[in-house]
């Protein structure tokens, strides 16, 4: 029993790769875990043929995709406020007024009600 037995190789010349075909690849290659050195082994295709599939990609090129373009937010960089200081609480017994001035006083509660009203109403 004779026959005949054809051993086909690795591909030679040019070969045509449809958009489709290319996408595929691509996910294949780049998917997270897969060495692109074995879908370059496996497809027959030249490491430059990925990376240049990858770029034509990211820019829209390949047929039926949106490029991917970075994208940058807006950033303003802006004087840093002081935080406001609060004032230190008042220990029992004492009065704190603030005027609309900002001017600030403090009593005791044992002031005079009559001398308070003099300084109060000069700071006005």
């Amino acid at each position: 029993m004779t026959g005949r037995m054809e051993v086909v190789g690795r591909v030679s010349g040019r070969r045509r790769w449809s958009d489709a075909e290319k996408l595929d690849v691509l996910a294949e290659a780049f998917r997270p875990g897969v060495r692109v050195c074995d879908i370059i082994a496996r497809r027959e295709v030249s490491s430059s043929l990925i990376y240049t599939w990858r770029k034509q990609l990211r820019e829209g090129k390949l047929a039926g995709v949106v490029p991917s373009l970075s994208a940058f937010a807006e950033v303003q960089v802006a004087e840093p406020v002081a935080p406001t200081p609060q004032p230190a609480p008042c220990p029992p017994g004492f009065i704190h007024i603030e005027l609309p001035g900002g001017v600030q006083v403090s009593v005791d509660a044992a002031v005079d009600a009559g001398a308070l009203t003099r300084v109060l109403s000069v700071l006005r």
